[in-house]
């Protein structure tokens, strides 16, 4: 595996890790609901919606940890595949944001995953 590889899949677990803390701490404060654009009531009403969604992205991050670790290439490419997922439908449900945020970083680590297999 490349060092390449290995930088971009570590950036799309941080991302997913960052996403973990943005949805499950920060999403009833100011700075979350600042990024996700929340009024208060909101944020307080779908708080244990948001933990979960971030839960979500905290095993995201951790396949991808899971497979740098083992340097596993089929546990990279399926765990990217699963953001690459996630981001497309994100985009396509709540914001086309999704796919420049979650999606593209994640089809760049894959595709260097791939050209270093």
């Amino acid at each position: 595996m490349t060092v390449v590889a290995q930088v971009l899949v570590a950036l799309v677990a941080l991302l997913h890790l960052g996403f973990l803390t943005l949805e499950m701490v920060l999403w009833t404060k100011p700075a979350g609901r600042q990024v996700f654009g929340l009024d208060r009531d909101f944020a307080e009403q779908t708080k244990a919606l948001a933990a979960n969604q971030g839960l979500y992205n905290g095993f995201l991050a951790a396949g991808l940890v899971w497979g740098l670790v083992r340097d596993d290439t089929a546990t990279m490419v399926f765990f990217l595949l699963c953001v690459v997922v996630a981001g497309v439908f994100g985009a396509i449900t709540v914001s086309r944001t999704i796919l420049v945020v979650q999606a593209l970083p994640a089809v760049l680590a894959l595709g260097a995953v791939l050209l270093a297999a």
